[in-house]
């Protein structure tokens, strides 16, 4: 049996900011006499999971199974996430609903092209109830899992104290926790096995310049020096990752996508795809090359989308 079709088999814990993508998709014809915008007649509108909501609708494409731990609103965008979950086959019994609005990004685009992007959201942190009821879910969540990711868009759902009650929880488990983080201060991931910060990210993480001579390497190193992680995936879009691991050299794995459509998501496919890699019984470099090409295929489409097991494994056949 491959790793692949070990993924059935496979359960993963996605802890984080859930959010629903509402795109609106048009046409433009003509600029508004009222300012100079396009007006953009709207033909449809389509929804999709966002944030560690895309992560947890990725591992489910892929067959594994997602247990989703998050917050959502009680209102209609709430209501809205939940539909599209189950739709993705992710079941929605972790997600906790408290009074503050669901974060919802809504981006209209015309002619395949996003015009402006819309959010609504409250990242104010969590109330100590509810904060309380994401831990018993949490603690649910990882009894069952076979490896662990923190989705981090700095909603408010990742706060300290969740964080590292989770890192806490799943070490106690014996499981890996896969980070992908937000914000220029790591600390508070001390303990992770892994963090998947973009090129930007990292640079501001270690204070310097994202366009620095020799960055991601000088990142990678200084940040695995001083934090207390196994490893760092850094993600470089047109340039591919970087692999870091204490006591190995790094690996750099050059972008595979033959034309970038759309990067919305990528890093949620990359770190789905690592998770349900790595839970499968992959190595770590074995799992970040399997990243890497599921990232290049996610960017060939518009919009956030999740690839699934059969387009992973027919790209994998048709390659030499």
């Amino acid at each position: 049996m491959t790793i692949l079709d070990n993924f059935q088999n496979t359960t993963v814990a996605v802890i984080g900011d859930v959010m629903l993508d509402r795109y609106w998709w048009g046409s433009v014809s003509r600029i508004s006499p009222e300012a100079p915008v396009p007006v953009v007649k709207i033909e449809r509108m389509t929804l999709a999971a966002g944030g560690g909501a895309n992560v947890a609708a990725n591992i489910a494409a892929y067959g594994a199974k997602c247990i989703l731990v998050g917050l959502v609103g009680d209102d209609d965008a709430g209501l809205q996430i939940r539909q599209v979950l189950a739709g993705s086959g992710v079941s929605d019994s972790h997600l906790v609903t408290s009074d503050r609005p669901s974060t919802v990004k809504t981006r209209l685009v015309a002619h395949s092209q996003q015009v402006a992007r819309i959010d609504q959201e409250d990242s104010t942190p969590c109330s100590g109830d509810v904060e309380s009821e994401l831990l018993d879910q949490i603690t649910l969540a990882i009894s069952a899992a076979n490896v662990v990711v923190l989705s981090d868009y700095a909603k408010g759902v990742l706060s300290d104290r969740v964080i590292a009650f989770a890192i806490e929880c799943a070490k106690a488990a014996g499981v890996k926790v896969l980070v992908d983080p937000k914000g220029k201060v790591y600390d508070k991931y001390r303990g992770a096995t892994l963090l998947t910060p973009n090129r930007r990210e990292a640079a501001e993480a270690v204070n310097l310049d994202e366009h620095a001579p020799n960055l991601v390497q000088t990142a990678g190193k200084q940040l695995l020096e001083t934090l207390e992680v196994d490893s760092l995936l850094i993600t470089e879009g047109s340039e591919g990752m970087s692999l870091f691991r204490r006591n190995e050299p790094s690996v750099h794995l050059p972008a595979l996508a033959r034309a970038v459509f759309d990067v919305t998501g990528a890093g949620d496919t990359v770190i789905a795809t690592l998770a349900t890699a790595l839970g499968s019984g992959a190595d770590l470099e074995s799992a970040a090359r399997l990243a890497n090409i599921a990232a290049g295929l996610v960017v060939e489409q518009s919009g956030t989308t999740t690839l699934t097991l059969s387009e992973l494994k027919q790209h994998l056949n048709d390659t030499p």
